[in-house]
């Protein structure tokens, strides 16, 4: 997980020459994320590593890993939000099923032959 972090970082900074706006515009979005407000910063790196688990990101798993076991997280609080974080795609899986019946029932509608 090191060299993926490490290749992000180094993307990112590649990213940055080319179009420096949006890495800005990301910078101001992260900055404003990490702001401590009615969640401490524990809370906010256990968000974070489970939304990134759902994005399947490996650079944001790595960062968000590490910054929760900075911050306090213990490997039991980890596992439970990994257990958050497979529930809710399995969640997602089960309402995207049913947008594939609904596709085969309208493919159905189109083509009643086949």
């Amino acid at each position: 997980m090191e060299y993926i972090s490490g290749a992000a970082v180094t993307g990112v900074g590649g990213l940055a020459k080319l179009n420096p706006d949006t890495v800005k515009g990301y910078t101001t979005l992260s900055r404003a994320g990490q702001k401590a407000g009615h969640l401490d910063e524990k809370t906010r790196e256990l968000i974070a590593l489970a939304v990134a688990i759902t994005l399947r990101c490996d650079g944001c798993i790595t960062v968000h890993s590490a910054a929760a076991r900075e911050r306090g997280a213990s490997k039991e609080e980890i596992a439970e939000v990994l257990g958050v974080a497979v529930s809710v795609n399995a969640g997602a899986a089960v309402v995207y099923s049913t947008r594939a019946l609904d596709a085969f029932d309208a493919a159905a509608e189109i083509n009643p032959n086949a």
